[in-house]
């Protein structure tokens, strides 16, 4: 789905488009930026799995998001967020490329959607982060989020399991 760009103090989050494709499997498609995401990292991307991920600009379902510098748009990272069907509750996720980790970006990037999800009418904002990942746990609870809840997961194509927090703010 496509909305109009979520502007930050450093960062404009606008609409995937499907040119970002590869950009966004540089990041989701690493296995230390990947780490934490539920996709495994492939030794070989093929050109199917580009083309699902080019088709993330046309979802239906969710707003994905590229995440750009403001001044130079270069690009930085994703985010995405799915809005509950009585739009009450937006669902967000981000992730940075590690070249930006450690200046804020990941913080501004879900402030960002929070601002815009509350300016939409949102009364609660959740996401789900991995128990292991110290510093995205810091960002949400920083932000104000509670952990309310946990669950696991298998990573795509793998054998491996992963538990995550689901994390709550209430606006």
């Amino acid at each position: 789905m496509k909305t109009e760009a979520i502007e930050t103090p450093r960062l404009r989050l606008r609409s995937f488009e499907k040119e970002d494709a590869r950009f966004a499997i540089s990041i989701w498609n690493d296995p230390e930026m990947g780490e934490y995401l539920p996709d495994e990292a492939m030794e070989e991307i093929e050109e199917d799995y580009v083309k699902e991920i080019e088709a993330l600009s046309e979802d239906k379902d969710c707003f994905y998001l590229i995440s750009e510098l403001k001044d130079s748009h270069k690009r930085i990272g994703t985010c995405s967020f799915m809005v509950s069907d009585d739009g009450k509750v937006y669902d967000i996720a981000y992730c940075v490329h590690r070249d930006y980790w450690r200046k804020g970006y990941a913080t501004e990037s879900a402030k960002g959607m929070i601002d815009y999800a509350v300016a939409q009418g949102a009364e609660k904002i959740t996401v789900r982060v991995n128990k292991e990942n110290v510093g995205s746990n810091k960002v949400v609870r920083k932000l104000g989020f509670e952990a309310v809840g946990e669950k696991t997961y298998k990573k795509r194509g793998t054998e491996e399991v992963f538990a995550d927090y689901l994390y709550e703010l209430k606006v």
